[in-house]
């Protein structure tokens, strides 16, 4: 049996994969396994990835939103888009969390040519430059010309001293932070130079799934219970992490919901975030 991802492309169906994928969502064994065999009797040769995910979504949500909520962590990552501004914020917080400093878009002077940073973060003495790039397309890959130009800019800048956070640092290193994969050459000449690389699946234990679900750093695009309206809205202010709801529930009185509403949504939130060690190490 053939699936078809969203470039055209037919691979074949491993069932494997979606069982799991489906383990991702904080479910129990058994309904993993019933969820598995719903979505099972929906497939069919030829089956769109998007359709599979959608029954697979949509078989979570009955159990309990929150299931539902981390199974669509990708999704959510593009909604954060189309501009990779809340995406460079969201990363900050990442940082954040990892024990930095961080703020966002910074410009500095290099040797040659002035530099716009996406985020530039501190703990200690190390000085941390990002690269953040943001993929509307879920199955986009970054190629090995990111990597180099990125290296082109952190050698115009790794010698100098830079003012941030009250200190005058040097860059220590640079980071290449991306919602999308990494094609094999990009991770080679990233590794090969030195360059710190955070994506969608790699490495393995500090990729972005991996930061997301170990942290709790699930982005508010993630609840099902918020339209889309209702999301764009709560970033506008700042509210980036479902964590910075449930710790100030009033984002949502300009929203003009009904108490049971907020309260589906704060218990999806709440619900979301409760992991048994929580855990953010980037380095």
């Amino acid at each position: 049996m053939l699936v078809k991802k969203n470039s055209g492309e037919l691979i074949t169906y491993n069932p494997k994969i979606l069982r799991k994928s489906l383990s991702k969502s904080g479910a129990n064994n058994d309904e993993i396994e019933e969820v598995f065999e719903q979505v099972s009797k929906e497939i069919y040769d030829g089956i769109s990835t998007k359709d599979l995910y959608r029954y697979a979504f949509q078989f979570l949500k009955k159990y309990r939103n929150s299931y539902a909520a981390r199974y669509s962590l990708k999704k959510a990552l593009k909604n954060l888009g189309p501009e990779g501004y809340t995406f460079e914020k969201w990363v900050s917080r990442i940082m954040q969390a990892a024990g930095y400093k961080a703020i966002t878009s910074q410009t500095v002077q290099g040797n040659a040519v002035t530099h716009e940073i996406d985020v530039v973060a501190m703990k200690d003495e190390q000085l941390i430059f990002c690269e953040c790039k943001f993929r509307n397309d879920e199955e986009a890959k970054i190629s090995v010309t990111t990597p180099m130009y990125f290296l082109s800019r952190m050698k115009d800048v790794e010698n100098n001293f830079y003012q941030f956070f009250n200190k005058n640092l040097t860059p220590t290193k640079g980071y290449l932070v991306t919602n999308a994969y990494l094609t094999t050459d990009s991770i080679d000449f990233a590794n090969y130079y030195n360059i710190g690389i955070i994506s969608w699946d790699y490495p393995e234990n500090r990729s972005i799934k991996y930061l997301v679900d170990n942290a709790a750093l699930y982005p508010i695009t993630c609840l099902t219970t918020l339209t889309l309206e209702n999301q764009k809205t709560l970033l506008n202010k700042d509210c980036i992490l479902v964590k910075d709801l449930v710790d100030n529930p009033t984002f949502l009185n300009p929203l003009n919901l009904s108490e049971e509403l907020k309260k589906e949504i704060l218990i999806e939130a709440k619900e979301l975030i409760e992991i048994d060690c929580f855990s953010c190490k980037i380095d």
